[in-house]
């Protein structure tokens, strides 16, 4: 026979300053716990939307970013030739060739240094990635010195902001434009003309080609010819989607850790309080836990009453854990990205999903603090405890 419910509700409300106290405790390390989670969820939400299906992403072989690629401008032309690359209206190949480096700003606020990421980018780079869009100003003009530059970094870093001119690598680049990408990595960068970008980074080369693929079989086709193209067996072609998902994952990864190990340890000092709460909790009711078993009802019945009340505590500490993080959401933060070894900003995501972890957390954090003293409430000897 199981103890009712509203025993367990009563019992609960009986101690409310041990059950705040103990429900307080696990609510901060689920709130941590969910906030850590919800930087790595945002980081790989932000590298990851920069990568399209409708995309493919062409870079020499072995390559594991566009930093450590090149492409030389007889083979750039090559592919914008082939078949499965989408065409524009004026029946021009919608390819982009990109060049990459990194320039040192400073961050508005602190006034502290930064790196942050600069790529040259085709002229039609706003037609192979239509998610692009331009809220302010207007785009570059070829074989200038202007630049356009991310909605994220331009609330970030001094001198990125419209009309601003930075000056890097021997020359003055005016800001033209701002430009939004769903708040992808892309709004953590600078665009420019790739022309002129490669002459201020000295590059005599592409470091990779964005493609717009031609329908569903695009990718099939344009892989086939660089199969059967000895001058094109050196390069990899990939879906970008499944290129910045790739890149997403080890410094999310390593948040993802090293949060878990930090909320783990925090956790420990939850689960103590727990089980003091509960250890205090049977001490004070030894009679009760007698007159119970008495009266015939039985020690599992007893150990899954007491277990239920710390599983309670824990799932009330966690739900507002879950609502004292729920505020972060959305609000940018940034980091060194290292596959770009420059800062990228991004917001923190707080999902469902993240929620539901949260309080999965908490309930184990409660089921085992609540274990042992539940264990001890059912060893309880009837005759031993009615004398007290």
């Amino acid at each position: 026979m199981a103890l009712p419910f509203r025993y367990n509700l009563r019992n609960l409300l009986v101690r409310r300053l041990a059950t705040l106290m103990t429900a307080g405790g696990v609510a901060c390390v689920v709130a941590v716990f969910v906030i850590v989670l919800a930087l790595a969820q945002g980081f790989r939400q932000s590298v990851e939307s920069s990568g399209s299906p409708a995309n493919a992403i062409i870079m020499r072989d072995g390559a594991t970013s566009e930093l450590s690629s090149a492409i030389d401008l007889e083979a750039y032309a090559r592919v914008r030739a082939l078949p499965g690359i989408a065409v524009a209206t004026d029946g021009s190949p919608l390819a982009s060739g990109a060049v990459g480096g990194v320039i040192k700003q400073t961050q508005l606020g602190n006034g502290e240094p930064t790196n942050v990421s600069a790529r040259g980018v085709s002229a039609n780079a706003l037609a192979v990635r239509p998610d692009l869009e331009i809220v302010e100003g207007r785009a570059f003009t070829p074989g200038s010195s202007e630049i356009i530059v991310g909605k994220a970094l331009s609330q970030r870093i001094q001198d990125c902001q419209l009309g601003g001119v930075i000056r890097q690598v021997n020359r003055d680049w005016k800001v033209v434009g701002i430009f939004s990408a769903n708040d992808s990595a892309f709004e953590s960068e600078i665009w420019g003309d790739v022309d002129v970008m490669r002459d201020a980074f000295r590059r005599r080369v592409f470091q990779s080609i964005t493609v717009r693929l031609d329908g569903a079989g695009g990718l099939d086709t344009l892989r086939a010819r660089f199969a059967d193209d000895p001058q094109l067996k050196t390069f990899q072609v990939k879906r970008e989607d499944v290129y910045y998902e790739e890149q997403a994952g080890p410094l999310s990864e390593f948040i993802t850790i090293l949060g878990t190990i930090v909320t783990v340890v925090m956790s420990i000092g939850a689960i103590v309080g727990a089980a003091n709460t509960m250890y205090a909790a049977v001490a004070h009711r030894r009679r009760e836990i007698g007159t119970l078993l008495a009266i015939g009802f039985s020690p599992f019945s007893i150990f899954f009453s007491f277990l239920l009340e710390c599983l309670l505590i824990a799932l009330v500490g966690g739900a507002a854990g879950c609502l004292l993080a729920l505020p972060i959401d959305g609000v940018r933060t940034g980091t060194t990205n290292w596959q770009t070894f420059s800062e990228m900003a991004f917001p923190f995501e707080v999902t469902p999903g993240l929620m539901l972890a949260g309080i999965a957390f908490a309930a184990i954090m409660g089921l085992v603090g609540g274990a042992l003293p539940a264990f001890r409430a059912a060893r309880q000897q009837v005759v031993v405890a009615l004398r007290y």
